[in-house]
């Protein structure tokens, strides 16, 4: 799930996805997937824009000419993490819990050429038509896996991953299991150390939600930074945050990059600036908010 579109970014590095030459067979209306439907809107002002709209929601914002290019403010800021997570042009292996129209990827394989990345989905036939419809990177570049997001992430191996993203949505909220401190903990074994762990996180004033995944964040992860717009941190209105986390087991250097002072400058120097919660401010942020959990399993009845 996405709020507004905003000037798009687009950082440096080299094009390896070509874009798309022809027009393609888009539909005209909504069309019927597993879990409801999809709509392509396409951009009044550029119509090699368009927005993947999946129950009503914008899922996604691709430009068909540039693959590099992140329309949706918090993929931006994520964008600005992945930039600094390693040397430019490194080929990182990437794991999308949540894939849409799959731009997050997308843009990765366009600025780090070389990358491996798997982007999981819940609805198949959403899978099966983005493939369709866009250039996407072809396997191995780019292996889409359809299923729940959790389930298909305890199937992958530990220390396999220098990034996971969680953009998962039901509706207009993330979906409860993939929020707790159990879930985290699979996150950090599939992410190697000194991994990057970026998620989305929508939420409204006062920020209940956002507050209780920093806590769970802080109590998983070696590092924890909270990005958000002024005018979300104030209370003023509904919006997407991003929490960035570090794992356990890594180099000083890779700790520190969510406090940098560069990173906070090019976050600042966004379409729409955005503001990095670190440290004491980051804690006092999390205040008391409780860890989020697993349900715990039902009590067995024991018969006389």
């Amino acid at each position: 799930m996405a709020h507004r579109s905003v000037r798009p970014s687009r950082l440096p590095g080299p094009l390896s996805t070509r874009p798309l030459t022809r027009e393609p067979a888009w539909p005209a209306g909504p069309v019927a997937i597993s879990t409801g439907t999809v709509e392509l809107q396409r951009d009044r002002d550029d119509p090699r824009s368009v927005t993947v709209v999946v129950n009503g929601v914008p899922s996604s914002s691709l430009h068909l000419d540039d693959p590099a290019r992140l329309d949706f403010e918090y993929m931006q800021q994520m964008a600005v993490f992945v930039a600094h997570a390693a040397p430019p042009a490194t080929a990182l292996s990437v794991v999308h819990l949540g894939a849409a129209g799959c731009a997050f990827a997308r843009h990765v394989h366009a600025t780090r050429p070389g990358s491996r990345q798997t982007a999981i989905e819940l609805d198949p036939t959403l899978a099966e038509l983005v493939r369709a419809w866009f250039s996407l990177p072809r396997s191995p570049a780019l292996r889409i896996r359809a299923g729940d997001a959790r389930e298909v992430l305890r199937l992958l191996p530990d220390a396999s991953a220098d990034v996971v993203v969680r953009d998962v949505f039901a509706g207009d909220r993330t979906p409860s299991h993939v929020t707790t401190r159990q879930f985290l903990h699979d996150v950090a074994r599939v992410l190697r150390p000194g991994g990057l762990y970026l998620a989305n996180c929508a939420d409204r004033p006062p920020l209940a939600q956002a507050r209780s995944e920093v806590a769970t964040a802080l109590a998983v992860m070696a590092d924890v930074a909270l990005v958000a717009e002024p005018g979300q941190l104030r209370g003023r209105r509904y919006g997407n945050l991003v929490i960035a986390g570090i794992t356990r087991g890594s180099s000083p250097g890779a700790e520190a990059l969510l406090g940098r002072a560069d990173v906070a400058r090019e976050l600042r120097s966004l379409p729409v600036p955005a503001h990095v919660v670190h440290g004491t401010e980051l804690v006092a942020f999390a205040a008391t908010a409780p860890v989020l959990e697993d349900p715990s399993p039902p009590a067995e009845t024991v018969r006389p």
